[in-house]
């Protein structure tokens, strides 16, 4: 039986150094969207999106902004076997996850980035 696929509750977006306090900024203290609490100094700033948790993540390797999307899979281990047999590209350099975290990264044909993980509790 093939995985089932849902939207996760998590999207990043990933922000150039020269963009990242203006994009803040705008989302903060412009569109003044709900900011979820840091879990520390360093944290990245978290803001409610609806029924989704938009990350922005500052990314001094990068030129433009990237949206980076999450994808809840009913079994990780399926849905890696799945998406390889589909011809969907493992990107798992991208990004290190944290230890013993079940999830993987992939990109979509136009080059969007999706974690597939087994739950939505990051």
């Amino acid at each position: 039986m093939d995985p089932e696929f849902h939207p996760g509750r998590n999207m990043a977006m990933k922000i150039p150094t020269h963009e990242y306090e203006s994009t803040v900024r705008f989302y903060r203290d412009v569109l003044r969207l709900k900011e979820i609490p840091a879990k520390g100094p360093d944290a990245t700033p978290r803001f409610e999106f609806g029924d989704k948790v938009l990350w922005l993540d500052r990314m001094p390797s990068l030129s433009q902004a990237e949206i980076w999307l999450e994808i809840v899979a009913s079994d990780i281990g399926q849905a890696s076997d799945y998406l390889r047999d589909q011809g969907c590209v493992r990107r798992d350099e991208i990004e290190p996850l944290p230890e013993g975290f079940s999830a993987f990264w992939i990109s979509s044909p136009s080059n969007i980035i999706h974690l597939v993980s087994s739950s939505s509790d990051t």
